[in-house]
């Protein structure tokens, strides 16, 4: 990539977990990429840093209640700054970029991905729940608007990766790794006292807080095995999940001859979004390496979905299909919320996600106008029952 042919990137959640990394991503290679817009939540001071730091051509911020703070942080600048959800949907169809970074988190993802794959732009998916909720239609828009799709989530990433010169080989399976979070080891008794602060402390990465709560639960991985069934295309019984508590081997594919390819990194969550980023390209980095002489073992175990239901549950809503990985991810961004918030236990949340599943109102080909409906609907419900 030549100064000549720098990729412009807005970047969605900018002052979230992925959004700062992709950022040190931009620094580490500064020839390569460009920052043309950078959009948040509620972080508007984190926001004003990063503008001032990386001069973009314009900033969003989704609380319209900010607006005027960060338009005044910035007025010596030549940078546009606007406000609203309504903003951000739009800010992805500008001209000059070439790809975005989908890091919001949760539902907001889906609307802004679906603008930006209309106006043709390259996504760099870190948004796992657009693709939990409404795979096959963005799906369907990508191939439309012939936008590559590139996994920014790490086990994705990885299958990404191992797929790669492997277009005419018949995979069997793809093995989703997951480090079993900070309660691997814990009894169902233990798991029903366990608080926020245990929850938050992952043994590995370094996450979001609502991300981190998923991974505690192993949702995240449920969460994962659907968006795998709809970037990769196999069926829900080719997928398998195995717990890797050292999170070395971040996922592997199994080929129609029994060979298996692996790809291992230290979890370091700036190498699949650089791979995202510079694709087909690997850029050099200066990040940490694996030293193989010091890893004294890798292990595996089996997932315990009983301990753990929210895996079978993913599971579940995939074999049905329709709106109800819909209903699971509703259900699921309202309990992770409530337990943030010492509403609920977090054993909690998995019953109440399955009351969910099991009360909502079920279709098997929904649009997607019908799959916001089923957002708001299922929010609705479980924030009536907490």
């Amino acid at each position: 990539m030549t100064e000549k042919h720098k990729r412009v990137i807005a970047v969605l959640g900018s002052t979230g977990s992925i959004g700062t990394q992709t950022l040190q991503v931009v620094e580490e290679h500064p020839e390569c990429f460009e920052v043309y817009a950078l959009t948040a939540n509620e972080r508007v001071e984190g926001l004003i840093e990063q503008a001032r730091k990386f001069l973009p051509e314009a900033v969003v911020i989704a609380n319209e209640e900010k607006y005027e703070q960060l338009k005044e942080a910035l007025q010596d600048l030549p940078i546009k700054v606007y406000a609203g959800y309504e903003s951000v949907c739009q800010i992805v169809q500008s001209q000059p970029i070439d790809i975005v970074v989908t890091a919001l988190v949760g539902f907001a993802g889906l609307r802004p991905t679906i603008e930006a794959i209309k106006a043709g732009k390259a996504i760099a998916l870190a948004n796992k729940e657009t693709m939990v909720v409404a795979g096959e239609l963005i799906n369907e828009l990508a191939i439309k608007h012939q936008v590559p799709i590139l996994p920014v989530d790490s086990e994705h990433s990885a299958i990404f990766q191992c797929l790669a010169g492997e277009s005419d080989n018949r995979v069997e399976k793809i093995i989703l790794t997951a480090s079993g979070g900070p309660f691997r080891t814990f009894s169902k008794e233990q798991l029903e006292s366990v608080t926020k602060e245990q929850a938050l402390k992952h043994p590995n990465w370094n996450m979001g807080a609502k991300i981190t709560i998923d991974s505690a639960s192993m949702m995240n991985k449920g969460l994962e095995v659907i968006e795998a069934r709809w970037l990769f295309g196999v069926k829900p019984e080719e997928i398998e999940v195995v717990v890797h508590p050292q999170s070395v081997i971040h996922s592997m594919v199994q080929f129609a001859d029994g060979a298996v390819k692996a790809q291992l990194g230290t979890p370091d969550m700036r190498l699949p979004i650089m791979y995202a980023l510079s694709y087909p390209t690997r850029l050099p980095s200066s990040f940490e390496r694996l030293n193989f002489a010091t890893m004294k073992e890798l292990t595996f175990e089996q997932p315990d979905t009983e301990r753990f239901p929210n895996l079978q549950l993913a599971y579940h809503a995939l074999t049905m299909g329709g709106n109800m990985p819909c209903v699971l991810n509703a259900a699921n961004e309202v309990c992770v919320s409530a337990f943030l918030s010492d509403k609920i236990k977090f054993t909690e949340m998995s019953r109440l996600i399955e009351r969910a599943m099991q009360s909502a109102d079920y279709r098997l080909k929904p649009t997607l106008d019908n799959l916001f409906d089923t957002d708001k609907q299922t929010r609705q419900m479980v924030k009536g029952w907490i």
